[in-house]
């Protein structure tokens, strides 16, 4: 008799949808879909029970008793949310308090685990699983249909439309990096009609040289900080908007953080890090401007712009450029 085939596992929630829970794990080396996934989170979470107390842990330089410390209760019964990160990464300590908290999580507090990928950290990740921990796929978008799809999501979830040739169309102009789709469907959201046309991409995108959010990255990590903040307004002006300009400077400040004082060819790094080999060519490149000093400067200086941009300040525009001067400003110039 031929034994009953097993149902395949439930689909975990998406970076759009995810909800908060006593365990999340967001895994996968697309930093950009992870950070949408924990903005969601906070902000779900901040309207079902008000202030939210953030926490953030590096797995790579944990110490002992970190995680149970923060998790325990505080004084003013504020919303937690513990952000553990670089868990492809993680010391022994982090694993061994990690597993323990896993088998007896708070249910009144959240954890967000990011793995980037890679064998490191099965044993946990493989423990969360079994805790039935939300299961957030954090995947780059490889194919072309990924990335028509991606953008058309994008439309839909502000209820509006863009026609299937213009997606495509907008998706071969940009590229393939999410934070910069991102960037892109932003400005037509904000600048275009309601309904985008391929005509409405080629207006913006057909040959133009646009102010984008890479090319304000590009100059502000170059140290050209009269030209990035040149780039910027202008990018203003045409409808950019300060939350993926954000997203696209920390993305490529993480990946220099990532390559800063490694060795090893390219092709090594770009599999342990989930990128590819010509971007972490340049952020090698590009890293040897800073010191360890200036890079978590402006990684705080874009921690603190990104709270801004997302309500928590009255000028989000100047709250990229103040972001974009200290990134310039900083390194060797």
């Amino acid at each position: 008799m031929t034994p009953a085939r097993r149902p395949a596992p439930a689909a975990g929630p998406s970076w759009r949808d995810v909800e908060p829970a006593p365990l999340i794990l967001l895994t996968g080396p697309e930093d950009y879909l992870a950070a949408r996934a924990r903005d969601r989170v906070r902000a779900v979470l901040k309207e079902q029970r008000g202030p939210v107390e953030l926490s953030t842990l590096d797995a790579a330089s944990y110490a002992p008793g970190q995680l149970a410390a923060l998790a325990s209760p505080s004084l003013f019964d504020d919303a937690k949310l513990i952000h553990v990160l670089n868990l492809a990464a993680m010391n022994d300590d982090c694993l061994a308090d990690a597993l323990a908290y896993v088998k007896s999580p708070d249910p009144d507090v959240v954890v967000l685990w990011e793995h980037s990928g890679g064998n490191r950290g099965k044993k946990l990740l493989d423990a969360l699983k079994a805790a039935g921990a939300a299961v957030v796929e954090c995947k780059p978008l490889k194919s072309d249909r990924d990335k028509s799809d991606f953008i058309q999501t994008e439309f839909r979830s502000h209820r509006r439309r863009i026609d299937p040739d213009a997606a495509r169309a907008l998706a071969a102009a940009v590229g393939s990096s999410t934070a910069e789709l991102a960037a892109a469907c932003a400005q037509l959201l904000s600048d275009g009609p309601e309904s985008i046309t391929f005509d409405d991409v080629e207006k913006y995108y057909g040959g133009r040289v646009e102010a984008t959010a890479f090319k304000v990255a590009d100059a502000a990590l170059a140290g050209r900080v009269e030209t990035a903040l040149k780039l910027w307004r202008q990018a203003l002006d045409t409808g950019v908007d300060p939350v993926p300009m954000v997203a696209a400077l920390a993305a490529k400040m993480r990946t220099i953080a990532q390559v800063h004082g490694t060795r090893g060819g390219a092709n090594q790094l770009a599999q342990r890090i989930g990128a590819a080999p010509w971007q972490v060519e340049r952020a090698q490149e590009e890293s040897r401007r800073f010191s360890e000093a200036d890079l978590v400067r402006g990684l705080r200086a874009l921690a603190e712009a990104d709270a801004q941009v997302k309500g928590e300040g009255r000028d989000p525009a100047y709250a990229v450029e103040r972001a974009i001067t200290t990134i310039a400003l900083s390194g060797r110039r």
